[in-house]
């Protein structure tokens, strides 16, 4: 039986910062709780504003991969994480794939018990590739989001197809992710309904006291005018799409001049190109620089509503009670749909101005949106997911769960842990379908 003192390896794959952002609740997490040391491995993807965010919350990087963001090749990006990855797991623990852990290595914390992915970035698919094939189990957090097509957004939809193949345990942020992953085949025993971490994360930057470096921000942080914030970066539109969105942005701000507008650039040259034109010379858009998290969640805060492309503000912005309008023309965050705290309007100008001039003119529909529940999560998806974690190594009670939970002894089978059980010796709660034989389980009841 596993020590109570014993403190089990967790790498944890950072390459981006929207997955710095919401792996940072599960990363204190980890950390607060005896039973755990997690490594965090930075894959180098965004590496500046994956620090930002580390610093913020006194995490140190403990393994650099230096992939880098040097060029926009997909297929050289997998193969240098996947090589790294797999250096790393042999320099640090000597893992090659040729066999399963002893179950003495495991608990002396010299080989990894899991690693650990979020979403549907590609150095998120590349790891879990990497760890399959070192035979280390893999957790996805943020499970299960799906659009209608693969190639929507590209790649990012086929990353998280792919992951949720490869994952033992699935965090989904909602039932309906579960549901997806179920349609899929996956099977439900394996998914845990959590929320998303992204609102934790958001509770934990709204408490930050951090100032905007840019004047031109604060003095419309500062002012009383109405403000909508406008992030746009998806590369399914970087070509006719960030133009339609600067169109609309900027016949929206033409027709309100008591409304400001602010759109934090994104840091990619193609990006910036195709939005600056349009909009630098209008007086009430402010073009600024990357905002800081902490700083990002402020201005959020301050908005009378968002424009966004982007995936995890649709999440967030409604935990603040801020409409959001979706320049996509699909998004995996259905839910939002279905209760009303976002609206789907695309790339196209017309309807970009048609939908903000009604948040803007018409109090009623403001409010609808505004008011509409947020049905991705409470602030504690981390807690669950590493009270997940204690129960799939200690049993007992399992934790309480957003919607959905999942079966112990199915996910443990699933990661090569758990022995053939007879069902009676299964405890009521806790049972499903025994896994396969697998010599030396870990986790003994």
């Amino acid at each position: 039986m596993a020590e109570p003192d014993a403190k089990l390896a967790v790498p944890v794959v950072v390459g981006t910062r929207p997955e710095a952002i919401k792996l940072v609740p599960i990363i204190l997490a980890l950390r607060d709780d005896d039973g755990y040391h997690p490594i965090v491995v930075s894959t180098g993807q965004h590496h500046r504003m994956v620090a930002e965010i580390f610093d913020l919350a006194g995490i140190e990087t403990d393994v650099d991969l230096w992939v880098g963001d040097a060029h926009s090749d997909l297929n050289e990006r997998v193969a240098s994480v996947i090589r790294r990855f797999k250096d790393f797991c042999l320099e640090w623990f000597g893992a090659d794939g040729s066999s399963t852990a002893s179950r003495d290595a495991l608990l002396s914390g010299h080989y990894p018990v899991a690693v650990m992915v979020h979403g549907d970035t590609t150095s998120a698919f590349a790891a879990a590739l990497a760890a399959f094939h070192l035979r280390i189990p893999v957790v996805h957090v943020e499970a299960g989001l799906r659009t209608p097509s693969n190639l929507m957004p590209f790649p990012e939809e086929l990353n998280r197809e792919l992951i949720s193949c490869i994952a033992c345990f699935h965090c989904a942020p909602t039932s309906t992710n579960q549901q997806n992953l179920v349609r899929e085949q996956i099977p439900a025993d394996q998914v845990f309904v959590t929320g998303n971490t992204g609102i934790d994360a958001l509770h934990w930057a709204s408490g930050l006291d951090v100032p905007f470096e840019d004047p031109a921000v604060q003095e419309v942080y500062d002012g009383d005018e109405r403000v909508v914030v406008v992030t746009a970066h998806r590369r399914e539109n970087w070509e006719r799409g960030l133009t339609g969105i600067a169109e609309g942005v900027a016949r929206l701000a033409g027709a309100h001049p008591d409304v400001r507008f602010v759109l934090p650039m994104h840091p990619n040259p193609t990006v910036r190109e195709k939005l600056t034109g349009p909009l630098d010379a209008i007086a009430n858009v402010v073009l600024t620089e990357p905002l800081a998290y902490a700083s990002f969640a402020r201005l959020q805060g301050r908005s009378y509503f968002v424009i966004t492309d982007s995936g995890g503000i649709q999440e967030e912005a409604p935990s603040l009670g801020k409409p959001v309008l979706v320049a996509r023309e699909t998004t995996e965050r259905e839910e939002g749909l279905a209760v009303g705290t976002l609206r789907l309007v695309g790339t196209d100008p017309e309807r970009i101005v048609s939908e903000g001039e009604r948040l803007l003119t018409v109090r009623a529909a403001y409010e609808e949106m505004a008011r509409a529940p947020n049905p991705y999560g409470d602030g504690h998806a981390a807690e669950r997911i590493v009270a997940a974690l204690d129960h799939l190594r200690r049993g007992g009670e399992p934790p309480h769960p957003f919607g959905a939970g999942y079966n112990r002894h199915a996910v443990l089978a699933a990661a090569g842990y758990e022995q053939t059980l007879d069902p009676r010796q299964v405890p009521p709660h806790e049972r499903g379908r025994p896994g396969p034989p697998v010599a030396g389980s870990i986790w003994a009841d």
